[in-house]
């Protein structure tokens, strides 16, 4: 029986089952081929969604709104709402679903988004809390399955640094939930959040999954992907002086990259990305402690194995399925 996600919020990748989740990665690489085409799509003529951003953005903003355009919807930005402000949080939520047929939210508290889907009435779409990042790891599967010829239940993704960010969590969510090996590398103090570790060893007991945690870098051998992240998090920039301590051993460079032990390991990143000098808070961070890159060398960063670019990329086809599955026409 054909998967049917219509109505659904898209919080966490908790709330999925492993079908469901490989329905959404059939459809994004569906959508990308369409795309790459030049097939116009009409999956969400007729539809309104809107934006609700608290924290800033690039790729999430620019890629639901093209993700909307692209199939003939339409999508409203709206950084300046009365939520929380002159408006309570349930008001703005039914009012914005009397308008719209889909809302997403980018902002801190996880809380937020489980509110807005609880009064909204209609699906909401999580671009990122502070607890999970659901749509970025979608686009990192997909982009793992472009350039591997294994299944995924015979990958190994490696993540290196604050191993309980949102971007960690919810990488080991999708690998548990699609059989695949995780191994997380952080110093003890950035280790997973021991009740979500716990609750997805218990379903990788079911799918088959391996995770692991490890604070020795040489645990990254066999691996298929290494992924990394910014070492301090939007909201975080007072904890500067010590992540850079704490995460300077964890730092991807070409010898982590030979560790691995494998010519086709692929380097991941959600970006942005302080590879370099050519940003302001890079430029900043080089004058207080004299750093020319942080999580990840340049080198690196702009070898032929990243795909980091690939990956900002395939935001755009993930974000698309999970509309077109959520609030789409077919």
């Amino acid at each position: 029986m054909p998967l049917n996600l219509k109505g659904r919020s898209y919080l966490t990748l908790k709330d999925f089952s492993p079908e469901e989740i490989r329905y959404l990665l059939d459809l994004s690489h569906d959508l990308k081929r369409k795309k790459r085409a030049g097939i116009p799509g009409d999956l969400l003529r007729g539809r309104n969604i809107v934006l609700l951003f608290e924290k800033t953005s690039t790729r999430t903003r620019c890629a639901f709104e093209t993700a909307c355009w692209d199939e003939g919807g339409n999508a409203t930005f709206l950084s300046n709402s009365q939520m929380g402000k002159k408006e309570s949080l349930e008001d703005t939520a039914r009012v914005l679903g009397r308008f719209y047929d889909g809302i997403e939210f980018r902002g801190f508290d996880h809380r937020t988004v489980e509110d807005l889907a609880r009064f909204a009435g209609v699906p909401v779409w999580n671009g990122l809390t502070d607890r999970f990042h659901p749509t970025q790891a979608l686009a990192d599967i997909m982009t793992l399955e472009e350039n591997t010829k294994k299944p995924l239940s015979a990958c190994k993704l490696v993540y290196m640094g604050d191993a309980r960010n949102n971007v960690a969590n919810s990488l080991m969510v999708i690998a548990a939930k699609l059989g695949m090996q995780y191994t997380a590398i952080s110093p003890a103090s950035l280790k997973p959040e021991a009740a979500l570790f716990d609750e997805m060893q218990k379903l990788a007991e079911t799918t088959g999954a391996k995770l692991q945690w490890s604070d020795q870098v040489k645990d990254v051998q066999g691996a298929d992907a290494v992924y990394t992240d910014v070492w301090v998090s939007m909201g975080e920039e007072a904890l500067f002086e010590e992540r850079i301590k704490l995460l300077t051993p964890y730092r991807v460079t070409e010898d982590v990259m030979r560790l691995t032990g494998n010519p086709g390991c692929i380097f991941l990143h959600c970006l942005p990305s302080f590879h370099d000098l050519e940003t302001t808070t890079g430029q900043e961070i080089h004058q207080k402690y004299g750093l020319t890159e942080m999580e990840v060398e340049d080198r690196v960063f702009r070898s032929p194995n990243s795909k980091v670019f690939d990956e900002a990329e395939n935001r755009l086809h993930t974000i698309k399925a999970v509309m077109v599955a959520t609030i789409g026409r077919q």
